[in-house]
């Protein structure tokens, strides 16, 4: 597959997302990054981001919640390039149904080169980052290119 370099904006498009056992970590680590997270767009699924909102007192755009949907509106954000970052504390004891989700949701992250925490401690080095506060040039699939590649095809 072909690559074509973007540009991420200084002000990033951040999702958060977490697994019911781990709401209440997602929001400590919310609370400790205020000040940072507030000069960025914040998105979550749906329950996440109501917490969030309420908690923080900071304007979320929430999406339905992940079991109904939320993690792939999520995804389907990431591949027009509508999401930067994830910070996802999802639950790796959390029995398997939401397994399928989890796995879908990172496949695409990895495929559009996003950049993913899946615990506190790599959110911590994420969001401590200087690459967070400015345009940070980096490559996703240039899916123009493929299709005409594939259309051309005999």
């Amino acid at each position: 597959m072909d690559m074509k370099q973007i540009e991420m904006p200084e002000q990033k498009r951040i999702a958060l997302i977490a697994h019911d056992n781990m709401k209440q970590d997602l929001l400590d680590w919310t609370q400790k990054n205020l000040n940072t997270l507030r000069q960025h767009q914040l998105y979550a699924t749906g329950t996440t981001g109501h917490l969030l909102e309420n908690s923080l007192q900071i304007p979320i755009t929430k999406l339905i919640s992940g079991p109904l949907g939320g993690d792939q509106q999520i995804g389907a954000m990431l591949t027009e390039q509508k999401i930067d970052i994830i910070v996802f504390f999802w639950d790796p004891f959390e029995p398997m149904p939401h397994d399928p989700d989890v796995k879908a949701l990172l496949r695409v992250a990895a495929v559009w080169n996003v950049a993913v925490a899946c615990s506190r401690s790599s959110a911590d080095f994420m969001i401590s980052s200087p690459l967070l506060s400015q345009k940070h040039p980096y490559s996703v699939p240039d899916y123009e290119s493929y299709l005409q590649k594939r259309l051309n095809k005999p």
